[in-house]
């Protein structure tokens, strides 16, 4: 077998759930005997996978027996696990540094996460293939995003990944000629959004203070995660009522509404932990909440309510938009309160919007079906 992992004879892991790795193994029965080495580890016939816990010890020991030329890890896993990055890295044949990328995305003003992220999305494809920087070719890029696609990764995930390679190109590599690409079609997906019901299920379902200001906040004023945990104290005006979101997506500032019951709610909260620099401190108060802890928040509370939706924290900033147009809110106001550049970003929720629809009666019920 090659030294190299490619799409066709490779190990490749993924994450199957928060408990679950899956395994798919081309037939070698070396790798079936190694496979077999490793505790709770268990066959799935019909999809043909191996399955192992999701756990340090049995990653561990799936590291200790396969080379990692051989695996191919998918984006989802790769992102979240540093051990299988390290893993990963210490056998790379490419002279790969994130410095300079970092440094020409922080020069043209990219965001935080936008650099972690494509430098997430550059090192998985570098490696992927046995390559030096200078053998970054569209063929090879092709061949990756194609791979990618065939495994179930989302159009935007593979749109991401072109750009970033896009990028690197052109202003870490400095190539001659740019990089051709074919850009999958975007998909499109409507946002999942919570009743007003089940908000309130939700809401009612947390007693922490600080907790209930962070959720509290996060729906009234249409949040995203990363800003919620970002506020300061002095970004809330009562007076004004409304909320000051400094630096949001797309390095924006924006003014949104500030609830009264949320401001109450926040009162509550200050009285008791009196935060200083940031609103939502984390363990060190001089560093704020990270945005983990707050999804993590949620589940808790969703699973509290008995809410079997699959949501995460965003639901609520849908959830906001949606009940807004719901109860009669202009679109280009709830645009301006979101923080959306285009109003077609904020027409998604239109399509969600149960109001109109309700009024509608089905065909079905106007049948005179007797008995």
């Amino acid at each position: 077998m090659n030294k190299y992992a490619t799409t066709e004879n490779a190990i490749t892991i993924t994450k199957g759930s928060a408990e679950l790795l899956r395994i798919h193994i081309p037939y070698n029965p070396a790798y079936i005997e190694r496979i077999r080495r490793i505790n709770g580890r268990t066959w799935e016939a019909k999809q043909k996978v191996w399955i192992i816990p999701y756990t340090i010890a049995a990653l561990q020991e799936f590291m200790n027996q396969f080379d990692p030329d051989d695996v191919l890890i998918t984006p989802e896993l790769w992102v979240e696990n540093e051990n299988l990055q390290q893993w990963k890295a210490s056998k790379a044949n490419h002279p790969w540094s994130k410095e300079p990328l970092q440094k020409a995305l922080k020069l043209r003003g990219y965001s935080r996460k936008t650099i972690k992220a494509y430098c997430n999305q550059v090192e998985r494809f570098l490696s992927s293939f046995p390559l030096k920087d200078t053998d970054v070719t569209t063929s090879k890029i092709q061949t990756y995003c194609l791979g990618l696609l065939e495994r179930g990764i989302s159009h935007s995930s593979v749109n991401q990944t072109i750009s970033a390679l896009r990028f690197y190109c052109k202003h870490v590599l400095h190539h001659p000629t740019e990089i051709q690409y074919i850009r999958p079609k975007k998909q499109t997906k409507l946002p999942q959004v919570l009743s007003e019901k089940e908000v309130a299920q939700l809401l009612k379902s947390v007693t922490n203070p600080k907790h209930k200001a962070i959720l509290f906040l996060t729906y009234s004023s249409g949040l995203r995660v990363s800003e919620v945990v970002r506020l300061r104290c002095s970004d809330l005006d009562i007076e004004r009522q409304t909320l000051i979101v400094r630096q949001g997506k797309g390095q924006k500032d924006r003014r949104t509404i500030l609830s009264s019951l949320a401001w109450d709610m926040v009162q509550k909260y200050v009285t008791e932990y009196r935060p200083t620099r940031w609103l939502f401190p984390g363990q060190s108060s001089d560093r704020h909440l990270t945005e983990r802890s707050v999804q993590k928040v949620f589940e808790e509370a969703r699973q509290r309510a008995d809410i079997v939706k699959k949501v995460s924290i965003h639901v609520l900033r849908h959830s906001f938009a949606t009940h807004l147009l719901e109860n009669g809110t202009d679109l280009r106001y709830i645009q301006e309160l979101l923080g959306h550049t285009s109003a077609r970003t904020t027409q998604r929720y239109t399509h969600v919007s149960t109001k109109n629809i309700q009024r509608i009666q089905s065909p079905l019920d106007r049948l005179d079906l007797g008995d």
